[in-house]
């Protein structure tokens, strides 16, 4: 890469931490590539040059965002012990959802989800991830489960209930109640298929 791509590519990662950071503190509606410029420390024409929407600016954040994201919990199902291979997945999956990014970046979709209903449309097709189809393979190929989308609804839901309080405002559980929330949930779950 020559040195006129390499400030390029400093000025977009510059562009796009200031937008991160105002798109999550002041959600999407309310912020402007003039906030963003201000932030990051370049003119507006700048950021037009790089992004000539804001739409197409969010979309690149969240693509941004999500390169820094770690899905290991799906290492976890490698394991050959079921439930060691299960419970790993749930405690990992738990931590990445009470992230702080992933927590802002939910209360904004929630949040201004009516009034710009485009972003989580833009969220979806940025994000999809293979989480579902490894799991329905694992629940097929390991617990025989014929119906894997409603298991993974429910197991799914029971890991993701701890956000629920986060996002209203409660403090984040500790490592010591995911783990036992991980593990009860999923010895419910387990109870329930074999």
């Amino acid at each position: 890469m020559g040195k006129i791509e390499q400030n390029k590519e400093i000025k977009r990662r510059a562009i796009l931490a200031a937008a991160q950071e105002i798109f999550l503190s002041e959600g999407y509606v309310l912020s402007s590539m003039d906030k963003i410029a201000a932030q990051a420390r370049m003119t507006k024409q700048t950021v037009y040059r790089y992004f000539p929407k804001k739409i197409d600016l969010f979309q690149a954040t969240l693509r941004h965002m999500g390169e820094s994201l770690d899905d290991s919990f799906l290492t976890h199902l490698k394991n050959p012990n079921t439930r060691d291979a299960l419970t790993g997945f749930a405690r990992e999956f738990i931590c990445f959802h009470l992230s702080d990014n992933h927590i802002a970046t939910f209360r904004l979709l929630v949040a201004e989800s009516a009034k710009a209903p485009e972003i989580v449309s833009i969220f979806h097709a940025v994000g999809p991830d293979d989480t579902h189809e490894k799991l329905a393979a694992f629940f097929s190929e390991r617990l025989d489960v014929k119906d894997t989308e409603t298991t993974i609804k429910l197991w799914l839901g029971m890991l993701l209930s701890l956000r629920s309080g986060v996002l209203m405002g409660r403090e984040k559980p500790g490592q010591c109640q995911i783990d036992e929330h991980a593990r009860k949930a999923t010895d419910f779950l387990l109870a329930a298929i074999v």
